[in-house]
């Protein structure tokens, strides 16, 4: 139902476009600025000759068969998000019309600035399925907390098990792989449990932050992002379904990083699967940078550093890079163009009023 004909919805003021956030343009250049940065480091040292070697010598099979792994990860997406999201009786809501925002907010992420697609995906569920704005939002903020303790939980697993050389160099001077990894898997464990007592105690964890955090913008907003939280697991009482959200998250992760392992032996990288855990794990975390649609530069520049460690050359490792993402990228973009193709709802009506 378009929310346009509902007369039980509540009017708020306008909300900011996803597509063109208020605000000054200095995110969106630091995020160009960066990306650069990133693509520039990503390139550094490799032959371009090389590199097209490498690109056209890949093994198609493993590589379609990655892609098409990758691509699962949204419907699994789907499948978690309408445990978190429900209609206001608590009724699950249509799986169409939750694909629509699905696929269309990460092509969003894909094609628009500053993590567009997020808002954007919540923008579509509430005009397409007829839920209320804040659950939308609070259900994504928790969806971000499930994804953050799943894949440190795995990245710890990953840098305890992973088969690394002994020794790697760094700025000239020789640093223990094992030491590295050792305190890596220690700080990602203690991430894990700090994250769990903030989903675990929400009202405490909010009550230390404004007592240890400095700044009260900051805190201010680190307390806002634990009330969505805290919002969005109220709508999870029942323990199957809060059962059903921690499954599907190892799932999807797992899946995830099954895709970056499969599309390993598209280049005969001598990678094990905890690497590709790893580089997953890292990965997240570089993302979370400003930087532009896509993350371009950001992704390239992560996958080659991991897969340095493993021995794999500074060329082959970019090719990697650069045809995973790209191949990658395409199906959901299109998928997403087909959902805003298909579905009621259109760019301009993310620029119209919303429900609370």
């Amino acid at each position: 139902m378009s929310c346009s004909t509902s007369s039980r919805w509540h009017w708020n003021a306008p909300i900011s476009s996803p597509t063109q956030p208020r605000g000054s343009r200095w995110p969106a250049l630091v995020g160009i600025a960066v990306s650069l940065g990133f693509l520039a480091w990503a390139l550094r040292g490799v032959d371009a000759a090389g590199l097209l070697r490498e690109i056209r010598g890949a093994h198609l099979a493993p590589l379609a068969l990655a892609v098409g792994v990758a691509t699962c990860a949204f419907p699994i997406r789907l499948v978690r998000w309408r445990l978190l999201l429900r209609a206001d009786d608590g009724a699950a809501l249509p799986v169409l019309l939750l694909w629509h925002a699905v696929a269309m907010g990460f092509m969003a992420n894909n094609v628009f600035p500053l993590r567009a697609g997020e808002l954007l995906r919540c923008y579509a569920a509430a005009r397409l399925t007829g839920t209320r704005l804040a659950p939308a939002l609070s259900s994504v903020a928790v969806e971000r907390v499930f994804d953050a303790l799943t894949v440190v939980g795995l990245l710890a697993i990953a840098l305890f098990t992973t088969h690394l050389p002994p020794a790697i160099t760094i700025a000239g001077t020789p640093v223990s792989v094992a030491r590295l990894t050792f305190t890596g898997g220690l700080v990602s464990l203690a991430a894990l449990v700090a994250a769990s007592a903030v989903v675990a105690w929400p009202l405490a964890a909010e009550a230390v932050v404004r007592r240890v955090v400095p700044s009260d913008r900051i805190a201010g907003t680190l307390v806002r992002l634990i009330e969505g939280v805290r919002h969005g697991l109220a709508t999870l009482r029942s323990p199957g379904r809060l059962a059903g959200v921690i499954a599907w998250s190892i799932v999807l992760w797992v899946v995830n990083a099954a895709a970056f392992w499969i599309a390993f032996a598209a280049f005969d990288l001598p990678v094990d699967f905890a690497g590709a855990v790893l580089l997953q794990g890292l990965l997240m975390f570089a993302i979370a940078v400003p930087s532009t649609p896509g993350f371009i530069g950001v992704f390239e520049a992560v996958i080659k550093a991991v897969l340095l460690l493993y021995g794999v050359s500074a060329t082959r490792g970019t090719a990697y890079a650069l045809v995973y993402h790209v191949t990658t990228f395409i199906p959901i973009t299109l998928l997403g163009l087909w959902s805003l193709a298909r579905a009621d709802f259109t760019l301009a009506d993310a620029r119209r009023p919303l429900p609370s």
